[in-house]
């Protein structure tokens, strides 16, 4: 866009006259002068109040050592009025996961119930594939000489997934429970999405999301690869191992 001023030349000599005349008219002839009235001032709105900061205590352990085997589900101990956070510990730094106690308030309650008996401790990231997700939570894989059966394990009861909240595996960093074929048979293992995975929304229970951690859970060790003829092991790859879970609850 080009711009043009103006210079004294192009003005005509009436209109030179014509600002002579004006400026040289008697005063009484000339129109009056009527201030413009000064606009209204709307005041601002006031800013709406900070909602408070939520504050977190940790929850305490309810045994000294791993407890892997339990005779039936879990009765509902947390409360879902409540905030629930986890924290993931690994070698390579925590993960730490907003709990979704309102959603899916079984899934979280089994969770939490399962962390505070150190349930987890020990136990390994055992599938973790580039591009779909990161899963562990199996008891077996505490144990290295049984790796073959890795992916296999649970706490010794099941229960039903819950898949009517709404809630979508459409994020990086959403924590959900694993099962097999039956919606029934959640257990322990959980798995948490590295990439989005919406195509299991409304058949896999979502239950937390990461808001913490997310370059440790994008350096986990991958174990297998996608590929044309399916999952396949990457060989010689060394699962990470979770350290433990920590639950906080809001005060």
């Amino acid at each position: 866009m080009s711009f043009h001023s103006l210079n004294g030349r192009s003005l005509t000599c009436a209109a030179l006259l014509g600002a002579a005349l004006s400026a040289c008219a008697p005063a009484a002839t000339r129109a009056p002068v009527t201030a413009a009235p000064a606009p209204a001032v709307t005041p601002a709105p006031a800013p709406a109040p900070a909602a408070p900061a939520v504050s977190f205590q940790v929850m305490p352990f309810l045994s000294e050592t791993p407890v892997r085997s339990f005779t039936a589900a879990p009765a509902m101990t947390i409360d879902p009025a409540r905030s629930y956070r986890a924290v993931l510990k690994t070698a390579r730094g925590d993960i730490t996961v907003d709990l979704n106690a309102k959603g899916s308030p079984v899934a979280v309650n089994n969770f939490v119930f399962l962390a505070r008996h150190r349930f987890y401790d020990g136990t390994r990231f055992h599938r973790v594939i580039e591009g779909f997700m990161a899963q562990g939570g199996d008891p077996l894989s505490a144990d290295t000489a049984r790796s073959a059966e890795w992916g296999t394990g649970g706490p010794g009861y099941q229960f039903a997934a819950e898949v009517t909240n709404g809630l979508r595996f459409d994020r990086v960093g959403v924590l959900g429970m694993a099962r097999s074929a039956s919606l029934t048979s959640q257990g322990s293992q959980f798995f948490i999405t590295v990439a989005p995975a919406d195509f299991l929304s409304g058949g896999y229970t979502v239950f937390g999301q990461v808001i913490g951690g997310q370059n440790v859970l994008a350096g986990l060790t991958r174990t297998a690869r996608s590929t044309a003829q399916g999952e396949q092991a990457i060989p010689g790859a060394a699962a990470d191992t979770l350290i433990g879970v920590q639950i906080l609850e809001s005060r």
